[in-house]
C-alpha cells in the first residue's frame, strides 16, 4: 500500500514520530543517541529544525527542507535506522519486521503534514507546549528536551511561556 504524502520541495512540515511501545521511555533515556542520529543525517541530508520536542515515547518536529528537496521520508528512515542501530536488541521483533530487516523500536509510519507560513507559529507553540500537555512539567521551559530553550536564548520567548499557573492546576 502506498501512502499519499505531501511532496512540496523546500516545504515546511510538522511531524509526529512514535515508538512502537508507547509505554517506553527510550527516546529520553537515550537522548544523546537520538540527537547524534539527527545531527548526522542533517549533515548528509540537510534540513532546518524549526522546532522539536522529544518525549519519552514520541517526538514532534517541524522541519524546513532545502529548495528543490521534498524527501523527508528518507531522512526519517535514516534517523530511525541510525538510532535503532545503537540500541540493544531487547524488543520482540515480529516475523513481518524481521523479513524486512526491521527492528521493533519505531512505529513504521509517522504523521506528517505541510505547514503554511500563517500556520507556523501555532504549530511551534504546540511543539513547545507538548510536555505540559502530557503532564511532564507545569512550565514548558522545564522540559529539557525541547527547542524552546533556543527560543528563550534568542529572546523570542519568555521562560514562563507555556506555564500552567497554580490556580489552573488546582481546578
Amino acid at each position: 500500500m502506498r501512502y499519499r504524502r505531501s511532496n512540496i520541495a523546500g516545504g515546511t512540515y510538522f511531524f509526529t514520530v512514535n515508538l512502537a511501545d508507547r509505554k517506553s521511555s527510550l527516546l529520553t533515556e537515550h537522548i544523546e543517541v537520538l540527537r547524534n542520529a539527527m545531527r548526522k543525517i542533517c549533515q548528509s541530508h540537510p534540513f532546518e529544525t524549526m522546532a522539536v520536542v522529544v518525549l519519552p515515547d514520541h517526538l514532534h518536529a517541524i522541519w524546513r527542507l532545502p529548495e528543490g528537496d521534498a524527501d523527508f521520508s528518507l531522512r526519517w528512515s535514516l534517523i530511525k535506522a541510525a538510532f535503532s542501530r545503537e540500541m540493544p536488541k531487547t524488543e520482540a521483533i515480529r516475523s513481518s519486521r524481521r523479513l524486512k530487516r526491521e527492528r521493533g523500536i519505531w512505529q513504521r509510519r509517522y504523521w506528517e503534514h505541510q505547514i503554511r507560513d500563517d500556520d507556523l507559529e501555532k504549530h511551534v507553540a504546540y511543539v513547545h507546549f507538548n510536555p505540559v500537555k502530557h503532564g511532564y512539567v507545569t512550565r514548558a521551559s522545564d522540559w529539557p528536551y525541547s527547542s524552546i530553550h533556543r527560543e528563550i536564548e534568542r529572546g523570542s520567548l519568555d521562560a514562563d511561556w507555556g506555564c500552567i499557573k497554580k490556580e489552573e492546576r488546582d481546578e
